[in-house]
């Protein structure tokens, strides 16, 4: 008979990690009400509003972009890691640590093209809301930044991991 092992309670998310969820959540569904409401209007009326439409796509770039924060932040984004499971020890902790300076710079390179983005942008507004391009361009930059951070940490952590703690997944099928 085998043994069950005790349930892991839960870490419980901060009050900042709360709000972050809640603001991703009412960007969510603002979006979805939008398209609703325009689907509404097309097919009760025949007719659209322009703002709803444009709108709805400034949503869906800011859900995108604060949603991979907190995909980052929990390390649920897309990773490919068929290499790297069949790795151990010191092979496995270099080939890790040069895999996050590769997304580093690749995070950088999406800050600096964000920053160059919001400044080519800023005396720009959108054709339909008259809204600031800053406004809309401006979370590529944001979410850069907080991935750096996210990932910069992680780094950090791998870096003092010791080697011997690396050891290759076993998956079962």
């Amino acid at each position: 008979m085998s043994e069950l092992m005790p349930e892991k309670p839960e870490e419980k998310d901060s009050k900042a990690e709360v709000i972050f969820q809640i603001f991703c959540a009412v960007i969510f569904l603002s979006m979805i009400g939008l398209v609703f409401y325009n689907a509404i209007l097309r097919y009760a009326f025949k007719s659209s509003f322009a703002p709803s439409e444009e709108w709805a796509r400034i949503l869906f770039m800011y859900i995108t972009f604060f949603g991979s924060i907190e995909g980052f932040y929990r390390g649920r984004h897309i990773a490919v890691d068929m290499l790297t499971n069949l790795l151990s020890g010191v092979t496995k902790k270099t080939v890790d640590i040069f895999a996050q300076l590769l997304a580093l710079a690749a995070l950088l390179l999406l800050l600096i093209g964000g920053v160059s983005l919001v400044q080519q942008t800023i005396d720009t507004s959108t054709v339909a809301t008259g809204l600031n391009m800053a406004f809309v361009n401006g979370t590529l930059p944001i979410m850069a930044f907080a991935v750096i951070l996210i990932r910069g940490r992680e780094l950090l952590r791998t870096i003092k991991k010791p080697a011997s703690e690396f050891v290759r997944v076993k998956k079962e099928f």
